[in-house]
């Protein structure tokens, strides 16, 4: 196989790969249900071309507002493509912004017999939002981001809370969580991984909801626990026991 068709049967399978891989990411958002990752999903096993693949489900994801509305206009997207919605999306999108498409598929040669009347959809759509080019048309219609915290855990049996402020509040601004006491709340994407305290287990960096499960229960001072049963298939359970350990002075992990 010569080098041109050796990378032309790549990016077939790429694009296959990739509207799989959207389909996930896609019905996961419609359910508003959390899914995988794309790159958890991207390098897992299945996948073949994974740098092309990452790319490719990236671009379209960038560019899928944009998709579907030229899309709609060229009415493309009939009843006998609509089972291939997620394979119609990656491939438009190579058509007009990627690489050149060889006639290698149904679907690309679909496309590509109507790649005029795509390029013709997308000049409307611009000239109708007032843009004289694709990257315009994106900001002007990007939702707003919203930038979420960065949660640290303060280890109480090792340091309190008042000492940890005081230290992390040299890099930047920290604040005390309003519903876990020994939670702080930091800028989004502050990168704590080396930290000293984050090393010597002074504090721990962990989200805000797996910290909910010993604020629930309460402790009352003086409990006195025989045993705590979590279910170690829920993430965060040793955490939770970890936790449980310094709220219920009478508790060890023997108990367990």
């Amino acid at each position: 196989m010569n080098s041109k068709k050796a990378v032309e049967r790549s990016a077939y399978f790429a694009r296959r790969e990739a509207a799989r891989v959207l389909r996930q990411v896609l019905q996961g958002d419609a359910r508003q249900r959390a899914t995988a990752s794309i790159k958890s999903l991207v390098y897992g096993p299945s996948v073949r071309n994974k740098k092309a693949t990452l790319a490719l489900v990236c671009q379209t994801l960038k560019y899928l507002p944009l998709m579907k509305d030229v899309l709609a206009r060229t009415k493309l997207l009939t009843c006998k493509w609509k089972k291939q919605e997620e394979l119609i999306l990656v491939t438009a999108y190579d058509v007009l912004f990627g690489q050149d498409i060889a006639m290698t598929g149904d679907v690309e040669k679909f496309l590509m017999r109507h790649k005029d009347a795509l390029q013709t959809a997308l000049a409307q759509l611009c000239l109708t939002q007032k843009v004289k080019h694709v990257e315009d048309w994106l900001l002007k219609n990007q939702n707003p981001v919203i930038s979420k915290p960065r949660y640290v855990r303060v280890n109480t049996l090792k340091m309190d809370v008042e000492s940890a402020i005081r230290e992390i509040g040299k890099m930047n601004k920290v604040t005390k969580d309003d519903m876990v006491p020994d939670m702080l709340v930091l800028p989004s994407g502050m990168d704590l991984h080396d930290h000293p305290l984050v090393k010597n287990g002074s504090m721990f960096l962990q989200g805000k909801a797996s910290s909910m499960v010993a604020v629930a229960l309460s402790p009352k001072p003086g409990w006195k626990v025989r045993a705590i049963l979590l279910d170690p298939s829920c993430s965060g359970s040793g955490i939770s026991a970890e936790r449980l350990d310094h709220l219920l002075p009478s508790y060890s992990k023997g108990d367990l």
